[in-house]
């Protein structure tokens, strides 16, 4: 008996252009070379959005592997990387491969993750052994969710996060501190002076004002920046204000100017 089953459509249009006939091409030699082991190959991103960018634009391509019925053994996970690597190099230096394991790529499912639910929504598959799509469509139905547990998941990353940004601004400072270090230590060698430790350029820019023609202001920068430094390295600054960084900032400028007409003169 005969019938016919209408196949739904569960994916957004086909994406166009020169990115995805890239994706294409790398797609069919990796499944070439992996077979079964590879279970989906997605093009998601900016590229299978076709957005318009400024810039060239990474070609984001996921790759959902079998570790369920495949045992991955450290063979079998450096072969992959070699192959993978070896593929996405001869087809475009902007293919961005992203490689899960069926296990992995489930549990954000499951879990409604962001990170799952934006492939899905986004991506199109290139090649599908019948995971990618079905998921689709669940997450088109309103199947897919975030679950209790992933939400606090990811609530409890904002704190992290929070002190991260406040460590990017301290290490920022401190940045800056090393910047007006080391034009201090090339304006004092100008001048035939061996350089001194951190802890003592001050003091040997005070000894050669004159010589240098050098205003005491950047004497006093140089000693704000050690303090500065010192302090974030001892913890007894554990915040910095993005005003309060400007302000650095504009100070080592300002500084590293002076130091360098001194090297020109």
């Amino acid at each position: 008996m005969k019938f016919r089953i209408k196949r739904r459509k569960t994916h957004q249009h086909q994406p166009q252009g020169d990115d995805y006939t890239l994706a294409v091409r790398f797609a069919d030699k990796i499944k070439n070379e992996l077979q079964d082991f590879v279970k989906a190959i997605v093009l998601f991103g900016s590229v299978s959005r076709e957005e318009r960018a400024n810039h060239i634009p990474d070609i984001d391509i996921l790759m959902v592997v079998d570790d369920l019925t495949m045992m991955l053994s450290e063979e079998v996970i450096e072969a992959y990387r070699i192959i993978t690597e070896n593929t996405a190099s001869a087809v475009s230096r902007r293919l961005h491969i992203t490689t899960m394991k069926l296990t992995n790529f489930w549990e954000y499912v499951r879990n409604g993750d962001p990170i799952a639910v934006n492939m899905l929504r986004d991506g199109y598959p290139l090649f599908d052994t019948g995971l990618f799509e079905p998921l689709q469509q669940l997450l088109h139905d309103g199947r897919i969710k975030p679950t209790r547990e992933s939400m606090y998941s990811y609530f409890a990353r904002a704190p992290l996060t929070m002190a991260n940004a406040d460590w990017h601004i301290l290490q920022a400072c401190t940045d800056l501190y090393w910047a007006v270090i080391d034009a201090a230590h090339a304006a004092l060698m100008k001048y035939h002076v061996v350089p001194p430790t951190p802890g003592h350029v001050s003091e040997e820019l005070r000894q050669n004002m004159s010589t240098m023609k050098l205003h005491k202001k950047y004497v006093r920068t140089m000693n704000e920046f050690f303090t500065l430094n010192k302090n974030i390295v001892h913890r007894k600054i554990q915040s910095i204000s993005g005003k309060d960084y400007d302000t650095y900032k504009t100070k080592a400028q300002e500084f590293i100017r002076e130091m360098q007409r001194i090297v020109k003169e």
